[in-house]
């Protein structure tokens, strides 16, 4: 009985969850997810060259179709999650910020700005690098010459 009632406790309100899953349907993921999906299926399209064009318009509409089944599932998951780690207030000003023009505006600009921002990333690697400037700092992890 006590194990329930714990149970019970830990679920979310439906008014949180709905607002989870406004915040997830207007948030980062959601701007990004089209352009995945596109990504996704012109490489597809690509590596099948053989497909007709009528084949090729058969597989951009099982993509639609996966992606939104696998759309769902996500912001379902992530609406949770909100729900799960942040107060009904928390949520709801978030909610209301995401419903201003100005986060509309953040939104439709961010698939942009990230692709730019992955555009200057093109060459750069991290653990390279790093292990480069620890071997600098301290003569250890450097390359075996």
């Amino acid at each position: 009985m006590i194990l329930f009632l714990a149970l019970l406790a830990a679920q979310p309100s439906a008014e949180a969850l709905k607002l989870g899953r406004e915040i997830a349907e207007s948030g980062t993921l959601a701007s990004m997810l089209p352009l995945i999906k596109q990504d996704e299926v012109g490489k597809l399209l690509k590596e099948h060259p053989e497909l007709s064009a009528a084949e090729q318009a058969q597989l951009k509409q099982t993509a639609d179709r996966v992606f939104t089944a696998g759309a769902h599932k996500l912001f379902a998951a992530t609406a949770r999650g909100y729900a799960e780690r942040l107060s009904v207030e928390d949520l709801r000003v978030a909610a209301a910020y995401y419903r201003s023009p100005a986060a509309k505006r953040m939104q439709a600009a961010l698939p942009q700005v990230i692709a730019g921002a992955m555009s200057a990333m093109q060459g750069m690697d991290f653990k390279k690098d790093l292990t480069a400037a620890y071997c600098k700092d301290t003569g250890k992890l450097c390359p075996a010459q």
